[in-house]
C-alpha cells in the first residue's frame, strides 16, 4: 500500500478496498520499475522490503538512492544489513516513549529474537516495514553507484547521513 490519500466511501466491503489499494499501487509502479528490480535479482515483494528499510533510513529524501546503495553494497558481500528501523519494527510499539519506533536503541534491543531483526539475520526481512513511499521505490530500483558499506546520522540535526566505505571511517563519523 502506497501512502499517500485514499477517497473511499464509508461502507466499502474488504475486498473494494484492497481492489482499490492494490490498482493505485500497480498505477504508481510501472513495469520499468519492475523490470529493474528483476535485474537486480529481486521480486517485487523483495524490493517492496528493501524500499521500506530505505525509507525509515532516509531522513532527507534526496539519500534514498545512497543508501539504497549501502544495503546492494552490503548484500552484495553478505554483509548483514543491520539497520536499526528493522529492529524498531521488530520491538513493536514503544510505552514509555509512546511510539512504535525506539530512540535509541539499547544494546539489548538489537539481540531481539526476530526474523525483521537484520542485525541478527543476513538478507532482506520477510517483508516490508512501513509502507514505502515511490521515491524510495525507485531508488531501490534505481540506486547510486557508490563505495559506501556503511552511513550515521550526521551530528547536526539535519537528518542528513555520513557515508563510509570502511568500518574504521564510520567509527570516525561517530558524534563526539
Amino acid at each position: 500500500m502506497l501512502p499517500g490519500e485514499y477517497h473511499l466511501k464509508r461502507d466499502i466491503s474488504l475486498e473494494a478496498f484492497l481492489v482499490t489499494v492494490l490498482q493505485q499501487f500497480d498505477d504508481q509502479v510501472p513495469q520499468d520499475l519492475r523490470d529493474a528490480y528483476d535485474q537486480r535479482g529481486l521480486k517485487l515483494t523483495e524490493a517492496v522490503a528493501l524500499a521500506s528499510i530505505v525509507q525509515r533510513e532516509a531522513m532527507v529524501e534526496e539519500e534514498q538512492p545512497i543508501i539504497a546503495s549501502v544495503f546492494y553494497n552490503r548484500l552484495a558481500e553478505g554483509m548483514k544489513l543491520e539497520s536499526d528501523p528493522t529492529v524498531q519494527f521488530a520491538i513493536g510499539y514503544n510505552k514509555k516513549q509512546s511510539t512504535w519506533w525506539t530512540n535509541p536503541l539499547s544494546n539489548d534491543d538489537l539481540q531481539i529474537d526476530s526474523p525483521y531483526n537484520t542485525y541478527l539475520n543476513a538478507g532482506l526481512p520477510p517483508g516490508p516495514i512501513c509502507n514505502p513511499g515511490i521515491s524510495a521505490l525507485q531508488a531501490v530500483a534505481y540506486p547510486a553507484e557508490t563505495p559506501y558499506y556503511y552511513f550515521r546520522a550526521r551530528c547536526d540535526g539535519s537528518g542528513k547521513h555520513s557515508f563510509a566505505k570502511t568500518y574504521e571511517e564510520h567509527v570516525q563519523n561517530a558524534c563526539p
